[in-house]
């Protein structure tokens, strides 16, 4: 991964409806899931944070809008690829806390058209090329990110799956810290 440049993007999240409150803002271990995620994706030439700037999210960092009215991570992944500079893009939800910079060089090095764990299609890696399979099922209101990287040539790569622990309520961060 040493000679190819990577962009992380950071989906700050949506209504976080189960959750109660954005996650973004849900602290674990002394630091905001965003500003963990954040951490994590210094570990790449270039970050992005990518969300709704709607939402008001009171981060130490800026946020690009996704310029949808969508409420999907789809969305997301779109802007992020459409402003990364960089030809291969790991994008992570705010959710994952326990990711680890060793998981985003793992995925963008078996990154074809994109790469996912076997549970789901984040975190992943996607090329920019891409980008148009990604518009257009967004444009097709296609917003499940599984539907829409159907198309697309994916690799499946097995992760630590206790790197993948998800946080959709409360009582999951609560396990985790």
């Amino acid at each position: 991964m040493a000679d190819r440049a990577l962009t992380g993007v950071l989906l700050v999240g949506g209504a976080s409806t189960r959750f109660g409150s954005p996650k973004a803002l849900a602290r674990l271990d002394g630091e905001t899931l965003a500003e963990r995620a954040w951490r994590l994706l210094g570990a790449c030439d270039e970050r992005i944070a990518v969300g709704k700037r709607s939402d008001e999210l009171a981060l130490p960092f800026e946020v690009l809008d996704d310029g949808s009215e969508v409420r999907a991570p789809l969305a997301g992944l779109v802007a992020g690829l459409r402003a990364a500079r960089n030809d291969i893009v790991v994008v992570v939800p705010v959710d994952l806390p326990l990711l680890e910079p060793g998981t985003l060089h793992q995925l963008a090095d078996a990154c074809r058209d994109a790469a996912v764990p076997p549970s789901g299609p984040l975190p992943g890696a996607y090329r920019r090329s891409a980008l148009s399979s990604l518009e257009r099922a967004l444009f097709e209101g296609r917003l499940a990110l599984r539907e829409a990287i159907s198309e697309l040539d994916v690799a499946v790569v097995r992760l630590d799956v206790a790197q993948l622990s998800n946080v959709n309520t409360p009582d999951d961060l609560r396990r985790l810290g």
